[in-house]
């Protein structure tokens, strides 16, 4: 269930910040809820993920480099920002990092 309420994290993350995006820094007033309501309830789900029993350095680093990956490819599509080969590959190093962490945790289990 752990994993579950991580992934519910990560997308209510993703879309707060896809919001804020569409806000233009919040001059469009019609975006201040949705900005505020996936921030407040991905940190939720986080601290859900958490007392579930996933480790907190696990739980971040999956968190981060999804939002990260999820984002990027995300403004790429609706937004037309750029992504380069570049920016992909450096989403591909923070993704093996992150499953570096995870492979590192269960070894310590």
């Amino acid at each position: 269930m752990s994993w579950v309420f991580l992934i519910g994290a990560i997308l209510s993350e993703v879309g707060a910040t896809m919001s804020l995006r569409a806000s233009d820094g919040l001059a469009r007033r019609r975006w201040i809820l949705p900005v505020a309501a996936g921030y407040i309830l991905a940190f939720i789900l986080l601290s859900f993920a958490l007392s579930a029993g996933l480790a907190l350095g696990v739980a971040y680093g999956v968190w981060a480099a999804s939002g990260v990956a999820l984002t990027a490819v995300l403004a790429r599509l609706i937004f037309h920002e750029p992504l380069t080969r570049t920016m992909a590959v450096g989403i591909l190093l923070i993704s093996a990092g992150v499953l570096v962490v995870e492979l590192g945790a269960q070894a310590a289990r």
